[in-house]
């Protein structure tokens, strides 16, 4: 009897592993015909296309209702942020990585290839935004009917402009309560010179007035200049034929490469044969090196010579941290998670650095503080990763003055984001720190906190502009390295998490910087050394001293915890010694028995404290150094 069973459900499980074998056969089938028709679409029929908006305006949502509406992805599925792929991007409800998706739009009795980019709506995130538009020929500008135009709508909006790309600007979340359309197309007319007669209402989240978006998408956005004919350049294909096994070369390397593979995102990767031009796709190829993977780099076939699609630009680290493993044996690991994420992330820069407290590590260049804090989430959860973290800081540059050396060198200007680095007071002419152009715009019941805020950051007031009744914006000129650790924090705190905050490079400017060292009983420790602005000096010293008089451990000799710029000390706290009660076997008699005996202890104390080694625990510098 249980012979019998068994053979039976084995007949009935080969049955069922055969039908399974043919539909998975059949969709793989289906879904290839599907990606040979995009080659077929001509040029004319092609759309390119991003979505931008201020964090939290419901761009991933809009993708989604796009996916589902032309069948991409199947209506009700349970699925959301179907773009964002990383675990980070789910936990923390915002967009990373910018993703691409090619999807099929019926018009009128003709399809339309819509190519579509997702990308963050976070400032740290602005090259990703950069790169995208770089691919497009049109931007959806979301905007939230609620919160209305927010720093970074501003931001993306001058950035489309400049690009000269046809911006087709949204209302969405128009199914809330607190709605109110009409106040904010007043914003965009009034920012933007943006009719309201121009402005799409919608609500991705329900799917209202999804299908006037399609519409404004093939009727407002030109489809991409390409010719056919001549030579391939690709930033993201442009010009051009492409097939498997063409060799392909790259404008800035100059390094040759064998196509391997090509696919497109529909959204999950599909392998096609070719891509021909205006279409957007991947490459696999043989490059071996993340370095030589550059985002606005242009490749062409390469036995032709082409002009680059445009100017190379590599991104440009702002915020500067060191990270170390948590102990050395960990060494090898860490190095081949960081080399590994930087192949998913060209925006982080790495160089080795060594730090006599926590051993071998690197120093890591990052686009902002929310991009540090992602890259090493990331390095935690998908390579298990632990690592020490240093404060955060930013790159300073320094005019030396002229010496015979430097001169025949050509080394009178330098470049410092650590401060153990950082040149003796002696030798400097003049330096110089990053600036940037602040924009918030905020009720402007708040007005005078937020300029309170920036007045103590240092800031000076560029603009300021009335949006509306209600609302103000505001642009100030800050020091990079005042608003990369708590600005943000700060902005939210006084305006009742209404205020919203952007800012764009804005080159050096002179300064007066000095060097604040810590001293333990004389002795200069260089990894608790910051750079800091001479007006604040004396406070951040004193906070120092007082902050590593509770975490170092007290030891049997004091220590004199002092704060030293150029010199002079700025603040001190005292660390008291354990100290042994010498007179507790006395039990009477003169009293100069007792101050013998504490005589002995002190001269004890005082040879010791000009013999010993202070011993500074790793757990010490970890506590301090971190952010």
């Amino acid at each position: 009897m249980i012979l019998r069973t068994i053979s039976v459900f084995n007949r009935r499980y080969k049955r069922l592993i055969h039908k399974t074998n043919f539909l998975q056969s059949w969709f793989s089938s289906q879904a290839n015909e599907k990606a040979d028709n995009l080659i077929d679409i001509p040029p004319e029929r092609i759309r390119n296309f991003s979505i931008v908006a201020h964090v939290d305006h419901g761009k991933s949502t809009l993708a989604d209702r796009i996916l589902e509406f032309t069948g991409a992805v199947k209506i009700n599925s349970g699925q959301s942020q179907i773009l964002d792929k990383l675990q980070v991007e789910k936990e923390r409800g915002i967009t990373v990585k910018a993703q691409s998706a090619s999807v099929l739009y019926q018009y009128e009795g003709d399809t339309f290839l819509l190519n579509l980019i997702d990308t963050p709506g976070h400032v740290d995130f602005s090259n990703e935004v950069n790169r995208s538009l770089s691919a497009c020929q049109g931007v959806i500008l979301l905007i939230d009917a609620n919160d209305g135009v927010q720093a970074q709508t501003v931001a993306n909006f001058y950035l489309a402009f400049g690009k000269d790309l046809v911006i087709i600007p949204v209302l969405n979340k128009i199914d809330l309560k607190n709605a109110d359309p009409g106040r904010v197309c007043a914003q965009l007319k009034s920012l933007f010179d943006i009719e309201e007669e121009e402005v799409l209402k919608i609500s991705a989240k329900l799917g209202i007035g999804i299908e006037e978006i399609f519409k404004a998408i093939v009727e407002r956005i030109p489809y991409p200049y390409v010719d056919k004919n001549k030579p391939l350049r690709a930033l993201l294909f442009d010009n051009g034929t492409i097939k498997i096994g063409d060799e392909i070369s790259s404008c800035y390397t100059k390094k040759s490469y064998e196509v391997k593979t090509l696919s497109i995102l529909n959204p999950n990767e599909q392998s096609v044969i070719q891509l021909v031009a205006g279409q957007v796709g991947l490459i696999g190829c043989n490059m071996k090196v993340h370095k030589e993977a550059l985002i606005g780099d242009t490749f062409h076939k390469s036995n032709e010579t082409v002009e680059p699609l445009d100017k190379f630009k590599p991104s440009k680290p702002m915020v500067f941290a060191g990270i170390y493993p948590l102990d050395q044996s960990q060494h090898v690991n860490l190095r081949s998670a960081i080399e590994k994420l930087c192949l998913n992330d060209s925006a982080v820069s790495v160089a080795p650095d060594t730090s006599p407290a926590l051993g071998h590590g690197w120093r890591l260049g990052f686009l902002g503080l929310l991009h540090l804090e992602v890259f090493c989430q990331r390095l935690h959860q998908e390579y298990g990763a632990e690592s020490i973290l240093t404060a955060p800081s930013v790159t300073y540059k320094i005019q030396l003055k002229p010496t015979k050396q430097n001169i025949k060198d050509g080394t009178d200007i330098v470049y410092v984001n650590n401060p153990a680095h950082f040149p003796d007071h002696i030798t400097i002419q003049e330096c110089f720190e990053p600036m940037v152009i602040g924009t918030i715009i905020s009720p402007d019941k708040y007005l005078g906190a937020i300029m309170s805020l920036c007045m103590e950051r240092r800031g000076i007031q560029r603009n300021a502009v009335n949006i509306d009744n209600d609302r103000v914006m505001l642009q100030y000129e800050l020091p990079l390295c005042e608003i990369i650790v708590d600005f943000h924090d700060s902005l939210k705190t006084i305006s009742s998490g209404y205020a919203s905050f952007d800012y764009e490079d804005n080159g050096f400017k002179a300064s007066t910087l000095v060097k604040l060292g810590i001293l333990l009983n004389g002795v200069a420790v260089d990894e608790l050394s910051s750079i800091v602005h001479i007006t604040r000096a004396q406070t951040i010293g004193k906070k120092m001293c007082i902050r590593l008089k509770d975490i170092i451990p007290r030891q049997l000799v004091q220590i004199a915890i002092q704060a030293e710029v150029n010199g002079k000390i700025v603040g001190r706290e005292t660390l008291k010694a354990y100290r042994k009660d010498v007179t507790a076997k006395l039990y009477g008699g003169d009293v100069t028995r007792r101050m013998k005996l504490l005589a002995q202890q002190a001269e004890g104390k005082k040879k010791m404290r000009s013999v010993a080694n202070i011993s500074l625990p790793r757990e010490t510098f970890i506590e301090v150094l971190k952010k």
